[in-house]
């Protein structure tokens, strides 16, 4: 998002068409007060505001038509008034068209500002594609969507994250959240994930791939210097679909319930116990145990969502969180990829605008088996 082709009059593409027309009806409107009162009454207010509206809201090209438009209307209000040979007259011209400079100056450093953001956004799609690579859209009968959105206040990486991979146990995914922004929490991201795949692969249980991560990211913290260590904690909840099954598996280390959606109903997966992955700094003291692994049935038309707290802890102008569970209920959506356009839409709606932390959602949905083909008279299906 950023400002619109150069070319035109119009500024920020964010920016609603009416809210835009603000500087010309500020314009307009000191016009008609200059025409329909007495004399000593003046508008210049209204001629110095409206360039400076223009500034954020207009191109270079719509910030000087305005300018210009204003001097123009201050100039030839004096003149239809006999004023403007008058050194009140001169004064009140010149400080409209100063103010008039000064707003082009205004937009150019705000365009700077956003060209600069744009860049940096930039970069930080391009990284957040090479550490979170789309996943695949389908594995058997399950189908599979992701998105990640970074926060709109901010340009910096987060820390966000998810993964999903097929293996010889099953379709395994993950869902986190690192604390922190820019490179140490992609850092932090990426060493969370590189272990996920390993232990997913070598693993034959749930439990022992969280008991394995665990593991690896103590094991590798451990070989930094103390100036050198990230300071971070991060959660997060694995899951696991069996080849031929129709449930799933659920590990949840202190991060957001998932959601499961069947027929319009959702509700929240609370986990029996929650466990958590590495709080860095406290790692000596936390016991590992055993990891609770819950066993959720998981039938053909179901759809699990998982998705981090930039979801749930959205807030309203009210300051109201998010409620996934009580906005969704009752809604039906045709598959994985449409439930989370449809759910990053509704927490737009809600919060009225740009969210203040990332989000990332994944969401896995279990089609029914296609019927078998009739074998036809005669012939025996194998």
């Amino acid at each position: 998002m950023g400002r619109a082709d150069e070319g035109g009059l119009c500024g920020p593409a964010e920016v609603a068409w009416y809210i835009r027309l603000l500087p010309v009806v500020v314009l307009v409107g000191g016009f008609l007060v200059d025409m329909l009162t007495p004399t000593q009454y003046t508008s210049a207010a209204f001629y110095s505001v409206a360039p400076v509206l223009a500034a954020p809201l207009l191109s270079l090209q719509g910030t000087m038509v305005v300018g210009l438009a204003a001097i123009t209307a201050d100039a030839g209000v004096l003149a239809h008034y006999g004023r403007l040979r008058g050194l009140s007259g001169m004064s009140e011209l010149l400080t409209v068209s100063l103010v008039a400079v000064v707003a082009v100056f205004i937009n150019r450093l705000l365009e700077a500002r956003e060209s600069r953001l744009r860049s940096a956004r930039s970069v930080t799609a391009t990284v957040q594609r090479a550490v979170l690579p789309e996943p695949p859209a389908r594995v058997g009968d399950l189908r599979i969507a992701a998105c990640y959105e970074a926060a709109e206040a901010e340009a910096e990486i987060g820390g966000d994250l998810y993964a999903v991979q097929d293996t010889p146990y099953g379709l395994r995914c993950i869902v986190g959240d690192v604390r922190g922004k820019g490179l140490d929490a992609v850092e932090a991201a990426t060493l969370v994930l590189g272990t996920f795949r390993m232990a997913a692969d070598e693993q034959a249980t749930l439990a022992d791939v969280a008991g394995q991560m665990h593991r690896a990211l103590r094991r590798e913290l451990g070989r930094r210097e103390d100036g050198e260590r990230l300071e971070w904690f991060a959660t997060a909840v694995l899951a696991e679909f069996p080849h031929g099954g129709e449930h799933v598996r659920l590990v949840n280390l202190g991060h957001p319930a998932p959601l499961l959606l069947r027929g319009g109903r959702v509700r929240t997966v609370e986990p029996s116990e929650y466990g958590l992955l590495l709080v860095e700094g406290l790692a000596e003291g936390v016991a590992e145990g055993d990891v609770v692994v819950d066993t959720v049935p998981f039938p053909a038309g179901s759809t699990l969502l998982l998705c981090t707290d930039g979801v749930t802890e959205a807030r309203d102008a009210r300051g109201r969180f998010y409620d996934p569970p009580a906005r969704l209920a009752g809604v039906r959506r045709g598959g994985p990829a449409e439930l989370l356009e449809a759910l990053l839409a509704d927490v737009h709606r809600h919060t009225g605008g740009p969210t203040d932390d990332d989000m990332a959602l994944l969401a896995v949905t279990r089609d029914a088996p296609s019927p078998s083909p009739d074998p036809g008279p005669g012939r025996r299906a194998p």
